[in-house]
């Protein structure tokens, strides 16, 4: 069976589960500390970043982008039309854009400064970087959000999907960031109608109900977390 070496509120596992799960994989799941050096997890990935995914043919594949797109070259043939990337390689190239776009930038400027600060913190033991939550960089990702959500909205209200008339890739990079940020009832839905209506879409899909169980001990999830109609 498959290993997916993950954290629940690590964005990018997210973004791996939720793809394995859209293609009803059977996973074995380890969770891993992000924040302490492991040295069987540096084996198979030097960079000791989640996710890790360690396929049947004994395969290592290592960040949440690339796991991703081998699991659409080696699982998405059976799918028939659910590949989650088009077939064009000018479509292609949009769809890996924004998968950029949200694994890096919307990480970067949000999702990676909520997550340490609010729930990776509230996990370490002493001696493992636990420090209290820098309220710095929350306002930070609370002065980004916005602009985010709001450019999510563009592309919802002008495109059926995210990067195009299909679902793809881009919709779930988008989505596992939100719903690490949706948890902690950091998103301000009310800035846009277009970028709430498209996550409802998402968040119903089957996909989707085992990150909405994951939950942190101290940390509940906002009240609309699970609620698919928000």
């Amino acid at each position: 069976m498959p290993f997916l070496h993950h954290h629940p509120f690590s964005a990018a596992s997210r973004y791996a589960r939720l793809v394995l799960a859209e293609y009803d994989e059977t996973v074995e799941f380890v969770e891993e500390k992000p924040w302490v050096r492991n040295a069987a997890l540096l084996a198979m990935n030097p960079a000791g970043i989640l996710p890790v995914f360690v396929d049947d043919n004994e395969s290592v594949v290592a960040g949440g982008s690339v796991i991703t797109e081998y699991l659409v070259e080696t699982k998405g043939a059976r799918m028939g039309e659910v590949r989650l990337m088009p077939e064009h390689a000018a479509d292609r190239a949009e769809v890996r854009r924004l998968v950029e776009w949200f694994a890096g930038k919307l990480h970067g400027e949000v999702t990676g400064y909520l997550i340490n600060e609010k729930i990776y913190k509230r996990q370490m033991k002493a001696g493992e970087g636990n420090t209290s939550p820098d309220p710095a960089a929350i306002r930070a990702a609370r002065a980004n959000i916005r602009y985010h959500i709001q450019y999510i909205g563009y592309l919802a209200a002008r495109r059926n999907w995210l990067a195009g008339r299909e679902l793809t890739l881009a919709d779930f990079a988008a989505a596992a960031e939100i719903s690490c940020i949706d948890y902690l009832g950091e998103v301000p839905w009310e800035a846009d109608e277009a970028a709430k209506a498209w996550y409802a879409r998402v968040k119903s899909r089957p996909s989707f109900r085992p990150l909405l169980s994951d939950v942190v001990r101290g940390v509940p999830p906002s009240p609309h977390y699970a609620d698919l109609d928000f």
